[in-house]
This record gives C-alpha cells, sequence and structure tokens, in this order.
C-alpha cells in the first residue's frame, strides 16, 4: 500500500476560499510569496511547455486597474452594480496575481489541455497561499473577460487570456462552511 499524507488530504478535504472583500494587510511579501508561485508552477503541464505566466499585482497596480473599471465598463454598458463591485474587487485589494494563460505553438499539446494547466495553475496557487496560512480566492468578473482591459491594464499580447486573479491576505473573517457536492449524485463507478 502507498504511505498516505495524512497532513496534505485533510487540508484538502477542509480547505476553504476566503472572500477576496475579507481579506486585509498585511500580505505575503515577495519572500514569503516566492515559494507559493513556486508550488503554483509545479501544476500539471502536458510536454513542459509552461503555457501560462504570472503577474504580481501590488497595491499601485491594483489602485490603476480599479481606476480603469468605470470607463471600461461605462464603455461596454455593464450596470452599474456590476461596474461597482469590479470596482471594490480592485480598490479593496492589498495584493492579487494574474495567471495569464500563455499557450504556445505545439504539435503535440492542444492548447485546450495548455488553458487547463493555466486552470491548474490557479487552484495550486489558491490552495499553496491557504496551506502557507494566508487567505486567499480565485475571482475573475465581467473585467477578465473584456479584452480592451487586459491589454491596457495587465499588457496581455495576443493569444493571451486571464485564467483568474488570486486575491491573497490575511483573513479578517472566517466564512461559515458551505454545502458541498453530494457524490452520490456525482461520481459514477464503472467495472466492466
Amino acid at each position: 500500500m502507498p504511505e498516505r499524507n495524512t497532513a496534505a488530504l485533510d487540508f484538502l478535504l477542509t480547505r476553504r476560499s476566503r472572500p477576496a472583500k475579507t481579506l486585509t494587510t498585511p500580505v505575503p511579501d515577495r519572500d514569503r510569496l516566492i515559494p507559493i508561485l513556486t508550488a503554483a508552477a509545479r501544476s500539471p503541464d502536458h510536454g513542459k511547455l509552461e503555457p501560462w505566466r504570472f503577474i504580481v499585482l501590488e497595491r499601485g497596480a491594483l489602485e490603476r486597474l480599479a481606476a480603469l473599471v468605470g470607463p471600461r465598463g461605462a464603455a461596454l454598458g455593464i450596470a452599474p452594480e456590476k461596474i461597482e463591485k469590479s470596482y471594490r474587487q480592485f480598490a479593496d485589494a492589498d495584493l492579487a496575481v494574474a495567471v495569464i494563460s500563455a499557450p504556445v505553438e505545439s504539435e503535440k499539446v492542444p492548447q485546450i489541455e495548455q488553458v487547463y494547466s493555466a486552470g491548474a495553475v490557479c487552484l495550486s496557487l489558491l490552495n499553496a497561499a491557504l496551506a502557507d496560512g494566508w487567505g486567499a480566492n480565485w475571482l475573475t468578473g465581467w473585467p477578465a473577460h473584456d479584452r480592451a482591459f487586459l491589454e491596457q491594464g495587465l499588457g496581455l499580447a495576443d493569444g493571451e487570456s486571464l485564467a483568474g486573479f488570486i486575491h491573497i491576505g490575511t483573513e479578517r473573517v472566517a466564512p461559515p462552511e458551505r454545502p458541498r457536492p453530494d457524490l452520490a449524485a456525482k461520481v459514477s463507478w464503472v467495472g466492466d
């Protein structure tokens, strides 16, 4: 029988994202963030293509993104309450990591598998931050899908997209446990 890593399994069975609006300072400094990013970079990556990259957004960058939300939302005709919610995502944050999906040309690895790798990086980054004792949350929202916002705000190149913003900080309030999936309704067992 394989040896069980009980601590890791217990963590995964009880992990809980922390709402970004409940996160505050302190946030991890570069020395604390590097091991978290290193863990995230160990995500599945068929062909060792590294089809993703990180942009660490500190306070000034988050304020700049917040200022961009209003004009972009108005230009797109987005409802004021949705603009405000997205504005708060950046204006109230102290640290976030943008995970950029950056597929590369490959004859062996389809682009969709490279996009999945970027999603795996998001989850690994989220879990690594939580395991390191921080509160963390994976967010997107309409700015994550607005090409002009991504190009102007993050400098994304053609072919790149945003997999997610991972907000990291100190949690002020632990959220209540939420209902989890009923595995009996989600799992099929196939023997033959």
